[in-house]
Formats: structure tokens, C-alpha cells, sequence
């Protein structure tokens, strides 16, 4: 099977088994769907979603977040991941964004990047989610999916490497699903310490499946 090929069959196969995907992030707005990614990092969505109702009820937007100190905004976050730094990074974010850009998400690349806080992963989530942008972020789902499928090459082998290969192999027009697809097949199939290749439809054309298809 050809490169193409593969690209050809994987896309396929989301494509039927998921038309219609999206965020697993909850967010009512693009401050928080910015808030919501930031911090989600090295954190699980679930987690996530626990913590931002109450977040989002004291600090709807960007204003009223850039009028606090950011011990105010790390009492509601105590229970995710590296909470001291993202309380720090939301409270910088938030200023900014009410300081220059009026209180709006800016929607240009390096504009996201000068945040505090915010990487190239966040910023493509926000681009692709928020922006409809055919930008696609590079997770560590994404990243070891990618390869487990045979998408990319071992040369690839950092998340902008992977992010290039994946764009420049998949149809413009598919890529802000692609990156939600490969996602949840990392989450919930394609997990980390022991993928599940006995229940993976994408055994067949998996070069690393354990899944015995004689």
C-alpha cells in the first residue's frame, strides 16, 4: 500500500465512522475555548470540563479575568495540571487580549502566539475550532497516531514535522476534522501504554497492529 493509498483509506474510514466531529472541550465563547485549551495541557478534557463552568461563571471574558490577580484565577484550577503557571499565563492572556485587541481573540497566527501561554498547538486548535481555519494542532494523540498509522516517517519527528507531513498529505477541506479524528482514535483506541488493535477497524492498514488478520 502506497503512501496516498493509505491517506486515501484512513480519511475514508473517518469520514463514514465520523462525519460530524468536534471538540470534546467545553466553551461558550472563543476567550473561553482559548481558556479551556490552555488548560488542557497535560490534562485530560474531562478534568477540564469539571473546572470551567465555575471558571466561566466568575470569569466570562477576557475583561473581567484581566481585572484580577492570578491567585483569584488559580482557585478555581487547584485541580489541574501545573495550575500556579497556567493561573499565571490566563491572567497575562487575558490582559493582553483586553489591552490590545479589545477584548477579542485575535485570529492571525502570530498574533495567538505572542500570548503568554500559548503554543503552536493551542493556537491551531483555536484557528481550526473557533476561526474554522484548515489548521490542524498536533497533540500527543495526534502525534503518536500519526506514526502508529504509518502517516508519517520516522523523520518526522517532532509535532511541526508531523503537523507539515499531515497537512501537506491530507485535503485542505478535511484537515480541521482530521486532527479531531486522530485524536479521539489516540484517546479511546489507539491509547498509549497498550493500543486496543483487537477492536481497531484500522488494523488492516495499520503497520504496527498486533491485531492478527490471517
Amino acid at each position: 500500500m502506497t503512501k496516498k493509498q493509505r491517506y486515501e483509506w484512513i480519511l475514508k474510514y473517518f469520514k463514514e465512522k465520523m462525519p460530524e466531529v468536534q471538540t470534546e472541550l467545553e466553551f461558550g465563547s472563543e476567550f473561553q475555548l482559548l481558556v479551556a485549551v490552555m488548560l488542557s495541557a497535560q490534562c485530560t478534557d474531562k478534568r477540564i470540563n469539571q473546572v470551567t463552568p465555575e471558571l466561566f461563571r466568575r470569569f466570562p471574558d477576557a475583561r473581567s479575568m484581566a481585572q484580577v490577580d492570578s491567585d483569584e484565577v488559580l482557585e478555581y484550577i487547584k485541580s489541574v495540571s501545573y495550575p500556579n503557571s497556567k493561573a499565571d499565563h490566563l491572567v497575562k492572556m487575558a490582559r493582553i487580549v483586553t489591552e490590545q485587541y479589545g477584548g477579542e481573540i485575535p485570529h492571525d497566527m502570530n498574533a495567538l502566539l505572542t500570548l503568554p501561554g500559548v503554543g503552536r498547538k493551542t493556537a491551531n486548535v483555536v484557528q481550526s475550532v473557533a476561526f474554522g481555519k484548515s489548521t490542524l494542532a498536533v497533540d500527543t494523540h495526534v502525534y503518536r497516531v500519526s506514526h502508529r498509522l504509518g502517516l508519517v516517517s520516522e523523520k518526522d519527528n517532532t509535532p511541526y514535522k508531523v503537523e507539515m507531513a499531515l497537512t501537506k498529505n491530507i485535503p485542505e477541506e478535511d484537515i480541521p476534522r482530521a486532527h479531531h479524528w486522530l485524536l479521539l482514535h489516540g484517546r479511546y483506541v489507539c491509547t498509549a501504554r497498550k493500543p486496543h488493535c483487537e477492536r481497531c477497524d484500522l488494523s488492516c492498514v495499520c503497520p504496527t497492529s498486533s491485531a492478527d488478520h490471517r
